[in-house]
């Protein structure tokens, strides 16, 4: 069992940048792959970025160049760092670790409760 906590979403005007934490309860980064999904009202959920654990980094076509993912092992911490924000950018901001077991590919899927980013002048 992982438990997930993000902080660090708020009001935020265009343009401007935030930093979003996530804390695993132990960890996790060497067997899990970290993401961040985004959900506006109305819309299904969507991937942000994710963050493999030998350091491998994707992103949504509609963040790449503006967002990037990093991780502290030692605080057990995934962050997400937005940056040029937009007002489309809004959302709750979802943490997820997910890993797919080798020998019968079950999954494992853990998720944060989630943050609010309001993006607005």
């Amino acid at each position: 069992q992982v438990q997930l906590v993000e902080s660090g979403g708020g009001l935020v005007q265009p343009g401007g940048s935030l930093r979003l934490s996530c804390v695993a309860s132990r960890n996790i980064f060497n067997f899990y792959t970290m993401g961040w999904y985004r959900q506006a009202p109305g819309k299904q959920r969507e991937l942000v970025g994710t963050l493999t654990s030998g350091g491998s980094r994707n992103f949504a076509d509609s963040v790449k160049g503006r967002f990037t993912i990093s991780r502290d092992n030692a605080k057990n911490t995934v962050y997400l760092q937005m940056n040029s924000l937009k007002p489309e950018d809004t959302a709750v901001y979802y943490c997820n670790a997910r890993r797919t077991r080798a020998t019968d590919y079950l999954e494992y899927n853990y998720w944060g409760q989630g943050t609010q980013v309001t993006v607005s002048s």
